[in-house]
Protein backbone atom coordinates (compact mmCIF):
# COMPACT_ATOMS: atom_id res chain seq x y z
CA UNK A 1 0.00 0.00 0.00
CA UNK A 2 1.30 3.32 -0.84
CA UNK A 3 2.64 5.13 2.16
CA UNK A 4 1.13 8.85 3.31
CA UNK A 5 2.33 12.00 1.87
CA UNK A 6 4.23 13.47 4.43
CA UNK A 7 6.49 16.87 4.09
CA UNK A 8 9.32 16.42 5.95
CA UNK A 9 11.07 20.56 6.29
CA UNK A 10 14.43 21.60 8.06
CA UNK A 11 13.68 23.49 11.21
CA UNK A 12 17.07 25.39 11.00
CA UNK A 13 19.92 25.62 8.55
CA UNK A 14 21.18 21.85 7.45
CA UNK A 15 24.82 22.53 6.49
CA UNK A 16 26.04 20.62 2.69
CA UNK A 17 27.53 18.04 2.78
CA UNK A 18 25.81 16.59 6.29
CA UNK A 19 24.67 12.64 5.60
CA UNK A 20 21.40 11.47 7.14
CA UNK A 21 20.77 7.52 7.42
CA UNK A 22 21.71 5.18 7.14
CA UNK A 23 17.37 4.31 5.55
CA UNK A 24 16.49 1.92 7.21
CA UNK A 25 14.48 -1.16 5.53
CA UNK A 26 13.92 -2.17 1.49
CA UNK A 27 14.89 1.26 -1.12
CA UNK A 28 12.45 1.85 -3.37
CA UNK A 29 13.04 5.62 -3.40
CA UNK A 30 10.56 6.98 -6.03
CA UNK A 31 8.12 4.19 -6.36
CA UNK A 32 5.21 6.35 -5.21
CA UNK A 33 6.53 9.28 -7.34
CA UNK A 34 4.05 11.25 -9.16
CA UNK A 35 4.21 14.33 -11.29
CA UNK A 36 1.67 15.83 -8.47
CA UNK A 37 3.01 17.45 -4.92
CA UNK A 38 0.78 16.01 -2.94
CA UNK A 39 -0.13 18.42 0.53
CA UNK A 40 -0.05 15.85 3.34
CA UNK A 41 1.24 16.25 7.22
CA UNK A 42 4.54 18.37 7.79
CA UNK A 43 7.30 17.00 9.97
CA UNK A 44 9.82 19.64 10.82
CA UNK A 45 13.35 18.41 11.46
CA UNK A 46 16.21 20.07 13.65
CA UNK A 47 20.30 19.90 12.99
CA UNK A 48 21.82 20.22 16.52
CA UNK A 49 25.21 22.26 16.54
CA UNK A 50 26.50 24.35 18.79
CA UNK A 51 28.86 26.93 16.51
CA UNK A 52 28.73 30.72 16.89
CA UNK A 53 28.71 31.00 13.16
CA UNK A 54 25.48 29.13 12.39
CA UNK A 55 22.18 29.64 14.25
CA UNK A 56 21.73 25.86 14.18
CA UNK A 57 21.59 23.57 17.25
CA UNK A 58 24.03 20.55 16.36
CA UNK A 59 25.52 17.78 18.54
CA UNK A 60 27.72 15.42 16.77
CA UNK A 61 26.14 15.91 13.37
CA UNK A 62 23.13 14.15 14.07
CA UNK A 63 19.34 15.42 12.69
CA UNK A 64 16.67 15.05 14.96
CA UNK A 65 12.58 16.02 14.45
CA UNK A 66 10.68 18.20 16.64
CA UNK A 67 10.09 15.23 19.31
CA UNK A 68 13.79 14.21 20.04
CA UNK A 69 13.94 11.21 17.31
CA UNK A 70 16.97 10.11 15.28
CA UNK A 71 16.83 10.13 11.64
CA UNK A 72 16.22 6.17 11.72
CA UNK A 73 12.48 6.85 12.51
CA UNK A 74 11.62 9.63 10.34
CA UNK A 75 14.09 9.31 6.98
CA UNK A 76 12.06 6.84 4.95
CA UNK A 77 9.17 9.64 4.92
CA UNK A 78 11.38 12.01 2.96
CA UNK A 79 9.45 12.72 -0.47
CA UNK A 80 11.13 11.92 -3.87
CA UNK A 81 12.44 15.15 -5.85
CA UNK A 82 10.74 15.48 -8.82
CA UNK A 83 13.53 17.27 -10.22
CA UNK A 84 16.83 18.43 -9.38
CA UNK A 85 15.70 21.90 -9.09
CA UNK A 86 13.67 20.53 -6.46
CA UNK A 87 16.14 18.18 -4.86
CA UNK A 88 18.29 18.92 -1.66
CA UNK A 89 19.21 15.56 -0.74
CA UNK A 90 21.06 12.62 -2.97
CA UNK A 91 21.17 9.08 -1.89
CA UNK A 92 24.46 7.64 -1.66
CA UNK A 93 26.01 4.11 -0.73
CA UNK A 94 29.48 3.84 0.31
CA UNK A 95 30.07 0.69 -1.48
CA UNK A 96 27.58 -0.85 -3.71
CA UNK A 97 24.77 -2.59 -2.83
CA UNK A 98 26.03 -0.93 1.10
CA UNK A 99 23.98 0.97 3.11
CA UNK A 100 22.43 4.07 1.59
CA UNK A 101 22.67 7.36 3.05
CA UNK A 102 21.18 10.83 2.01
CA UNK A 103 23.27 13.66 1.80
CA UNK A 104 22.87 17.46 1.25
CA UNK A 105 23.87 18.65 -1.86
CA UNK A 106 23.49 22.43 -0.28
CA UNK A 107 23.19 24.66 2.69
CA UNK A 108 19.09 23.50 2.77
CA UNK A 109 17.61 26.76 4.48
CA UNK A 110 14.81 26.59 7.59
CA UNK A 111 11.49 26.18 6.50
CA UNK A 112 12.83 23.92 2.73
CA UNK A 113 11.20 21.03 2.56
CA UNK A 114 13.73 17.56 2.04
CA UNK A 115 13.31 16.37 -1.30
CA UNK A 116 15.85 13.40 -2.53
CA UNK A 117 16.48 11.48 -5.68
CA UNK A 118 19.82 9.06 -6.16
CA UNK A 119 23.18 10.31 -7.13
CA UNK A 120 24.07 8.78 -10.69
CA UNK A 121 26.41 6.24 -9.26
CA UNK A 122 23.44 4.37 -6.84
CA UNK A 123 20.92 5.35 -9.95
CA UNK A 124 23.36 3.12 -12.16
CA UNK A 125 23.65 0.53 -9.47
CA UNK A 126 19.79 0.11 -9.17
CA UNK A 127 19.46 0.34 -13.05
CA UNK A 128 17.39 3.75 -13.14
CA UNK A 129 17.94 6.13 -15.65
CA UNK A 130 20.02 8.91 -15.29
CA UNK A 131 18.47 11.13 -17.87
CA UNK A 132 15.67 12.13 -19.29
CA UNK A 133 15.58 14.14 -22.18
CA UNK A 134 11.99 16.93 -23.03
CA UNK A 135 10.16 17.00 -25.63
CA UNK A 136 7.61 19.94 -26.09
CA UNK A 137 3.82 19.29 -26.63
CA UNK A 138 1.59 21.31 -28.52
CA UNK A 139 1.68 24.54 -25.86
CA UNK A 140 5.26 24.60 -25.89
CA UNK A 141 5.29 22.75 -21.97
CA UNK A 142 8.07 20.56 -21.48
CA UNK A 143 6.93 16.70 -21.46
CA UNK A 144 8.85 13.13 -20.47
CA UNK A 145 7.73 10.60 -22.63
CA UNK A 146 7.96 7.08 -21.95
CA UNK A 147 9.42 5.35 -25.06
CA UNK A 148 7.49 2.07 -24.15
CA UNK A 149 4.44 2.65 -23.39
CA UNK A 150 4.31 6.21 -24.64
CA UNK A 151 2.88 8.04 -21.48
CA UNK A 152 3.67 11.94 -20.41
CA UNK A 153 5.02 12.98 -17.27
CA UNK A 154 5.58 16.81 -16.24
CA UNK A 155 9.45 15.91 -14.14
CA UNK A 156 11.92 13.98 -15.45
CA UNK A 157 12.25 11.54 -12.47
CA UNK A 158 8.43 11.08 -12.65
CA UNK A 159 9.51 9.12 -15.90
CA UNK A 160 12.64 7.51 -14.21
CA UNK A 161 10.78 6.40 -11.69
CA UNK A 162 7.42 5.24 -13.95
CA UNK A 163 10.05 2.99 -16.16
CA UNK A 164 12.13 1.50 -13.05
CA UNK A 165 8.97 0.59 -10.85
CA UNK A 166 5.79 0.88 -13.33
CA UNK A 167 5.88 0.57 -16.92
CA UNK A 168 5.07 -3.18 -17.93
CA UNK A 169 6.42 -2.63 -21.14
CA UNK A 170 10.34 -1.72 -19.85
CA UNK A 171 10.51 -4.68 -17.87
CA UNK A 172 13.85 -6.39 -18.50
CA UNK A 173 15.13 -3.39 -21.23
CA UNK A 174 17.35 -1.06 -20.41
CA UNK A 175 15.82 2.59 -20.55
CA UNK A 176 16.00 4.20 -23.87
CA UNK A 177 17.21 7.57 -24.29
CA UNK A 178 15.83 10.22 -26.67
CA UNK A 179 17.96 9.98 -29.36
CA UNK A 180 17.86 6.40 -30.08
Amino acid sequence: SRAPAISVSAESCIPAGLRLGPVPGTFKLGKYLSDRKEPGPKKKVFSYAVTPFFQVRMVRGELVDEAGSSALEWIGLIRAARNSQEQTLEAVADLPGGQIFYRALRDVQPGEELTVWYSNPLAQWFDIPVTATPTHDEKGEERYICWYCWRTFKYPNSLKAHVHFHCALSHGRPFLHHDH
